[in-house]
């Protein structure tokens, strides 16, 4: 059964506060345990920025999607961009990382907020689902983040 986009922003919400809240309570040794070693190191750190990085992104795919039909090209590739992402937010301290992944998350909600049932029917390509609805869209968001959680926690929490 669809869900509304009222059910969407509140998991958006309550999914961001949930990694808010693990994020912020991180001592300098646990932002950098190494989680990800196959293809580019990712140290928990460069998952937050992965975060804030796949956020901002998806704001404007859903975008594209919402007013266009559009979405990423057949031949993106999301491993290159994503690592080069997080590459480019190196400087960035755990700080301004956590601050920039509350307030990409405050616009994704207020974004999901704006929408009706049928906006999310709207079909565009995701660099990951590939051709699906807008609602998927959104629900991968923060499944996508409970999936790197339970990784974080599995391997080094």
């Amino acid at each position: 059964m669809p869900k509304s986009p009222q059910f969407l922003a509140k998991r958006l919400r309550s999914e961001g506060e949930k990694m808010t809240e693990f994020f912020a309570g991180l001592d300098d040794a646990g932002w950098m345990k190494m989680l990800y070693t196959e293809g580019q190191d990712w140290r928990i750190r460069d998952v937050l920025a992965h975060f804030v990085s796949a956020e901002r992104s998806f704001l404007r795919l859903f975008e594209a999607v919402l007013q266009r039909g559009e979405g990423v090209s057949d031949d993106f590739d999301v491993n290159r961009f994503n690592n080069a992402e997080v590459a480019n937010m190196k400087e960035m301290s755990t700080a301004e990382l956590l601050e920039a992944f509350v307030e990409i998350r405050a616009k994704m909600i207020a974004w999901v907020e704006t929408l009706n049932t049928e906006d999310l029917q709207k079909e565009g390509r995701h660099p990951f689902l590939e051709e699906t609805t807008l609602e998927e869209m959104i629900k991968l968001v923060y499944r996508h983040n409970q999936i790197h959680y339970r990784d974080i926690r599995k391997n080094v929490a």
